[in-house]
């Protein structure tokens, strides 16, 4: 008997999420599924005393496959993470996402630009936005024309 799922449920959300493709080789059938949307890895964003840290966690990286982009308001990190050469017969158990992915952290204030730093280190990639000089307000005298 087949129960009917609902769209909610983490089945039908993958479904609508990836592409699969049967192949047949050796004389198995094998199902490959592939990633049609971007994912999203786990992302934190606080802040501390003058700036705002932004922490991603996204093993399996080098340093150059990031692309991270600041605009005024937003910070957006993107990337692909390459699935890795497994010499195996049958996977079992399937939850790493591998392929293109995307994070961004809204920002609550003006950052200095030039001042931003990102380090990737054991699996974690940290953005340092220190934030910009506040502007102080100059009153400016209205001098008499000429009468």
């Amino acid at each position: 008997m087949k129960t009917k799922q609902s769209k909610d449920d983490p089945v039908s959300r993958a479904r609508g999420e990836a592409r699969q493709v049967h192949i047949l080789r050796g004389g198995r059938e094998w199902m490959v599924v592939r990633r049609t949307k971007l994912w999203q890895p786990p992302t934190d964003v606080f802040e501390e005393d003058d700036r705002l840290i932004v922490l991603v966690e996204i093993a399996g990286m080098k340093s150059a496959d990031f692309h991270i982009s600041l605009t005024p308001q937003q910070l957006v990190i993107s990337g692909t993470r390459m699935v890795r050469e497994q010499n195996c017969t049958a996977y079992h158990q399937l939850e790493i996402p591998y392929g293109d992915f995307r994070t961004h952290a809204t920002l609550p204030w003006p950052v200095a630009e030039e001042s931003v730093t990102a380090q990737y280190e054991d699996g974690l990639l940290r953005v340092v936005l220190p934030k910009a000089a506040t502007e102080s307000v100059r009153v400016i005298p209205v001098g008499r024309g000429r009468d």
